[in-house]
């Protein structure tokens, strides 16, 4: 039996100008799950995330959030969901918890602020000013200020960018301790390793339009790769290989060039390395570095988008 549906989206279109940021898009989160949108910069990901809010206003298409509209019920569907924006810009000169009862004045119902407070980690901080704080504690008082309100919907827009691991972890084990309590979470990311450690499943979009869909293992099954291999030939010699040779050898299913660099969608990881260095022998190539890796989702965005989700 399937979970209810904590957010639908049907047929959404922007335009900004000429431009179409979103054409089309259908979109259906579970109550209960973490979903993670990917995509290039220029893919439409915020502009999307953005009209889901209540932020934006589609062109076309139907918005559904917990049973409601945006059109019939804004202030309804305000009481039950919790925004972090790519960047928040509080107060500095007021402390922690000074900012912490401002947002939880804006509903009305929602958490005590000692509860919050801890689940971010920042209670030692609770009298410290905004303007003290490291980038990490930073984002976890705006994702505190997300959650003052008890959501049982959570958008989080890139959430750890510019973090360090440690920080980064941090805000990773609060999402999760989130979700445990049945909360539903929609983040986008530029870290495949955080949509693979939090997503139930994944959405790539490119040009405004979802190109793939699925859960993190069945979206890295689709490209039906035994595993990834790269190759770095050593200086110089990068230019004696050709594409096509390398794509007829056996095992090979797609060859990806970066600078000097090769990367090889590969189905058979022992056939192909033998006569990928057979090859190589044949032309008198050497090699700097061979490498192999299970296929991840980066390797599929790459596949699908040409780009690394990083590059924009």
């Amino acid at each position: 039996m399937s979970s209810p549906v904590a957010l639908r989206a049907t047929g959404l279109v922007k335009r900004f100008g000429d431009l179409t940021a979103v054409g089309g898009l259908d979109l259906e989160i579970q109550t209960g799950t973490c979903v993670a949108l990917l995509g290039p910069n220029g893919a439409g990901k915020t502009t999307t995330i953005e009209m889901l809010e209540g932020l934006l206003a589609p062109d076309a298409g139907e918005i559904e959030i917990l049973g409601r509209s945006w059109r019939s019920d804004a202030e309804g569907i305000r009481e039950r969901i919790g925004v972090q924006l790519q960047e928040t810009r509080l107060q500095e000169k007021v402390s922690v918890m000074e900012t912490l009862r401002l947002f939880r004045s804006f509903y009305r119902r929602g958490s005590e602020l000692d509860p919050v407070l801890e689940v971010v980690g920042l209670t030692e901080k609770r009298d410290a000013r905004v303007e003290t704080l490291s980038g990490g504690q930073h984002q976890r008082l705006s994702l505190a200020c997300a959650l003052l309100s008890q959501p049982e919907l959570l958008f989080l827009d890139e959430p750890t960018t510019g973090l360090d691991p440690q920080a980064r972890r941090r805000v990773w084990e609060i999402v999760e301790g989130f979700k445990v309590n049945a909360g539903t979470i929609l983040l986008t990311t530029h870290y495949m390793e955080e949509a693979e450690r939090l997503a139930d499943e994944v959405i790539i979009m490119d040009a405004g339009r979802v190109i793939a869909q699925g859960s993190p293992a069945a979206v890295i099954g689709s490209l039906h790769a035994q595993s990834i291999v790269e190759l770095h030939p050593r200086e110089g010699a990068a230019h004696r290989l050709q594409d096509a040779d390398l794509r007829s050898l056996p095992g090979v299913a797609e060859v990806r060039r970066e600078g000097a660099a090769f990367t090889l969608v590969v189905t058979d990881t022992q056939a192909t390395v033998g006569a990928v260095l057979d090859h190589l022998t044949s032309l008198g190539v050497e090699l700097a570095s061979l490498q192999t890796h299970a296929p991840t989702l980066e390797d599929v965005f790459v596949t699908l988008t040409g780009k690394h989700l990083r590059d924009g």
